[in-house]
């Protein structure tokens, strides 16, 4: 059972000092690793484990920000780490992004590609697919406003992911990419992975409209 963010502060953070509190700091980070480590490299089987390991991380997250205010309301100056800062920079840049470009598939069931670019406020989605014999799919408005589509990226905290995941003792199989372009002097950003995937990457996936349901005919 997990509890809220102020009820950790009470129960683990009131009253220590800013070297026990960094402990808990630490402490956090490490299961947050750990859970995200067990995600990517171990198969998910068996019946379902509640809560499930993205529920404690979302959890541990915030009581990570909990424990860091603690931290610096007891006199200490946080410092973010490398990857803590290669994160918040991602996140930063999101706002200048102009395009997102995301593809999967593989040999047999073909590739998707769906292009999402801004026109002001509005989102505009353009979908292809390699085994499509028609005029690929005219470009549609996306039913998330620019704002919100950003905002949803920045919680996945794709400036954690690694830029390749790979599974070598698989054949074939699946193959995907994410590619970021940006209206400033920030360089695009590409991720890729075959058949090896970001712990949540379910979450990106569902913020980009693909769900267990497509099928083929969604794109004949």
């Amino acid at each position: 059972m997990m509890i809220s963010p102020e009820a950790y502060y009470i129960t683990s953070l009131e009253g220590k000092s800013q070297q026990e509190i960094m402990k808990q700091i630490r402490s956090l980070k490490r299961e947050i690793n750990r859970l995200k480590k067990s995600i990517e490299e171990v198969p998910v089987s068996g019946p379902a484990i509640y809560p499930t390991p993205l529920t404690r991380i979302s959890c541990y997250r915030d009581y990570l920000s909990r424990a860091v205010r603690a931290y610096e309301d007891a006199g200490g100056k946080y410092e973010p780490t490398k990857a803590e800062r290669r994160s918040l920079d991602f996140n930063q840049s999101l706002d200048s992004m102009k395009k997102l470009v995301f593809s999967i598939g593989g040999f047999f069931e073909g590739r998707e590609t769906r292009t999402f670019t801004f026109l002001d406020e509005k989102t505009v989605l353009t979908i292809e697919h390699t085994m499509n014999l028609k005029p690929s799919n005219p470009p549609v408005y996306f039913p998330v406003s620019r704002k919100a589509f950003t905002n949803g990226l920045k919680r996945i905290h794709i400036g954690e992911w690694k830029r390749d995941y790979c599974d070598p003792d698989v054949m074939d199989g699946t193959q995907w990419e994410l590619t970021f372009y940006f209206s400033d002097k920030h360089r695009k950003v590409e991720i890729s992975g075959s058949n090896a995937y970001p712990y949540n990457f379910d979450d990106l996936k569902y913020l980009l409209g693909i769900t267990e349901d497509d099928s083929e005919d969604d794109w004949r």
